[in-house]
């Protein structure tokens, strides 16, 4: 019987993290081409499926720019010949971008070299970029690197990728407001009306995942409302998202500090939803301080 090829393509922002992903795909046992111009695709997956291969991770960007609006027909394409097809896309904030391009002194692919302002080319270079690859963002998983640290993103990828092509994932995330929403967010629900355990000072110092936390929060029929509020509306679209061919939809749930009502409501929520749906976790802030 003939395997069947994984195929994940990593798209995004010039700067995002796209060499640390498929650093992690590499270290998941995946056969990984940086930069792989668009006309090449098919028949790169050809040649490999006639190897034998299973598993091949391809990065495209920017620097294919002409050719972007080939891809995601290119993938629908690979679909219908049982290729088992992830894309996932890394962005990141303008200040982000802006940041980490000054920080290694590299030019963006789009820059203009002569420009009087550097600074508003760079942000400039950035905006267009994003125009140029709306549509691969828009057909794939996103993941905000904005906040999270190298090992996060790694963690991230590798987790999507154990997760079944063909289900919808479920990945719910716990991040603080006071950082940043996530811009991978599908959905956004804030709970900082709720009871704060950092005014107690027994469990400042816990997390959601706590046995303490969780019983103090517990002992809040809000709480218990919130949970279930949001339990009944992601149900009651959920099917109309597996009819639209969404492969990943991301709820974010955000509190002050990211350690507590948000984590715990994660929580909460992956384990009402993992019978029945593949589901991941993501606890932004807790994971970005192991």
């Amino acid at each position: 019987m003939t395997s069947v090829l994984h195929l994940v393509l990593i798209t995004g922002m010039s700067g995002s993290g796209k060499s640390v992903a498929l650093n992690a795909l590499e270290d998941a046992g995946y056969y990984c081409v940086d930069n792989l111009p668009p006309e090449l695709l098919l028949p790169f997956v050809a040649l490999e499926k006639k190897h034998g291969a299973s598993k091949v991770a391809i990065a495209m960007d920017v620097r294919s720019a002409t050719s972007l609006p080939l891809v995601p027909q290119q993938l629908r394409q690979l679909g219908e010949q049982g290729v088992a097809v992830q894309s996932i896309f890394l962005d990141a904030s303008t200040d982000t971008l802006v940041r980490r391009f000054s920080e290694t002194r590299r030019l963006h692919p789009l820059s203009r070299q002569d420009a009087s302002d550097q600074q508003r080319a760079l942000v400039d270079a950035i905006d267009e970029e994003r125009g140029l690859l709306g549509d691969l963002r828009e057909q794939a998983h996103v993941i905000d690197t904005s906040m999270i640290r190298s090992s996060q993103l790694q963690g991230y990828v590798k987790a999507l990728i154990a997760s079944p092509a063909t289900q919808l994932t479920l990945v719910f995330e716990s991040f603080a407001f006071k950082r940043g929403v996530p811009v991978d967010a599908d959905y956004v629900f804030d709970v900082r009306m709720l009871p704060n355990p950092h005014y107690e000072s027994d469990l400042r110092h816990l997390t959601g995942k706590d046995d303490a936390v969780a019983n103090f929060l517990q002992g809040h029929a809000e709480v218990g409302d919130m949970a279930l509020h949001i339990e009944q509306f992601i149900s009651h679209w959920l099917q109309a998202l597996v009819r639209d061919h969404r492969s990943y939809v991301t709820v974010a749930i955000g509190c002050t500090g990211g350690q507590h009502r948000s984590v715990y409501l994660v929580e909460q929520l992956a384990r009402a939803f993992s019978p029945h749906w593949v589901t991941l976790k993501r606890h932004r802030e807790l994971d970005a301080a192991l």
